[in-house]
């Protein structure tokens, strides 16, 4: 099981940690992290979740996803998620979060990267994940469409495209 570190609402560390599943209080979050990985083409790497993966089964999903856990930075957590679903190494110590999503919860970043990976290079994490794939935004519209990728807000993956290459909301 995992223990996670939770938050107040202004994203300070309170000294106080659950278990996954265990019930938070209102005013408790906790952080989620998401890497979004882009090809020199312009495509996400993509990955499809095993039949019997709890929440959002077969479905395909950004590149990859998860909770931090007890003592994980931001940075941390999604270097950790991203050799545990799919065998990637990457250095997150130089970057910062393109943007960060609240939810009920808790706090999502989500850190968007460049980087070129033969697909035959991925170690699939069997517990997890089944496929991964290059796709194209229209590609994972059609997707989401289609009710076979998780159901992200069209403009969240929009964004995510178009925000890839650099921080912040506005064209430069």
């Amino acid at each position: 099981m995992e223990k996670w570190d939770l938050y107040d609402k202004d994203r300070n560390k309170i000294e106080k940690q659950i278990m996954r599943g265990d019930e938070m209080a209102p005013d408790e979050f906790h952080l989620v992290v998401h890497v979004c990985i882009f090809n020199s083409k312009g495509e996400m790497l993509i990955q499809q979740r095993q039949p019997f993966k709890e929440g959002w089964p077969n479905l395909w999903d950004i590149t990859c996803g998860g909770s931090a856990i007890a003592g994980d930075t931001s940075h941390q957590a999604a270097s950790r998620e991203l050799f545990e679903e799919l065998g990637i190494h990457y250095n997150f110590d130089k970057l910062r979060p393109h943007l960060t999503i609240n939810f009920e919860r808790g706090f999502d970043d989500y850190y968007l990267i460049e980087y070129d990976i033969d697909l035959n290079e991925l170690t699939l994490q069997a517990e997890e994940v089944q496929a991964a794939k290059w796709a194209t935004k229209e590609e994972i519209l059609k997707l989401i469409e289609q009710r076979k990728f998780i159901p992200y807000y069209e403009s969240i993956i929009a964004f995510l495209f178009e925000g890839r290459q650099q921080y912040g909301s506005i064209r430069l």
